[in-house]
């Protein structure tokens, strides 16, 4: 019963509460997940997003991508903090039909097999390169090269994700043989 419980769950989140989107197939979602973008989200295969996550800018998020809890990404510019004689609480935002001021073209990009840690931010305008790892509690700022693993706050390389170079090419060989097209 829980198990159909979840497909008509999944099923009204991806076919109609989120149709404007566009998200593929064998997705995971878990509770109070919360998507919003100005023009587009889109989504690829086996995508797993933990409780409490949000998307709340444009992005393009690849294949075989896992998101923790409490993820957030999220715009950098959504409010015109610059607006001479406004509160920031009252300036105009990226929501509003009429906004003209930065971030209108910025997106997130994720591509295929990255695994987004508990509680991680990243922001508009970077690019997670594939196979990487964000750590827990991580902020990015900057975009995170291939096969990666990045944490603190900003964000920063720790570590290679492979130790050995002969890894790495496998993992490639491997991955492009069972989960490309």
């Amino acid at each position: 019963m829980l198990k159909i419980i979840k497909k008509i769950r999944f099923f009204f989140l991806v076919k109609i509460k989120w149709r404007k989107y566009t998200i593929g197939k064998n997705v995971y979602i878990g509770r109070l997940v919360y998507l919003w973008a100005k023009h587009t989200i889109t989504i690829g295969d086996n995508f797993y997003i933990g409780k409490f996550s949000q998307i709340e800018c444009d992005a393009e998020i690849g294949n075989n991508v896992i998101f923790a809890n409490h993820v957030g990404l999220i715009g950098r510019y959504d409010h015109h903090y610059q607006q001479p004689g406004v509160p920031i609480r009252l300036s105009s935002q990226i929501r509003d039909k009429d906004y003209n001021w930065k971030g209108l073209q910025e997106k997130i990009i994720i591509e295929d097999d990255v695994w987004v840690g508990y509680g991680s931010i990243i922001l508009s305008g970077v690019t997670v390169g594939q196979g990487s790892i964000i750590a827990a509690g991580s902020v990015v700022t900057n975009d995170v090269q291939s096969f990666s693993i990045y944490g603190g706050v900003p964000a920063k390389k720790i570590s290679d994700r492979f130790e050995k170079e002969s890894d790495l090419l496998e993992h490639v060989r491997l991955y492009n043989l069972n989960y490309k097209n």
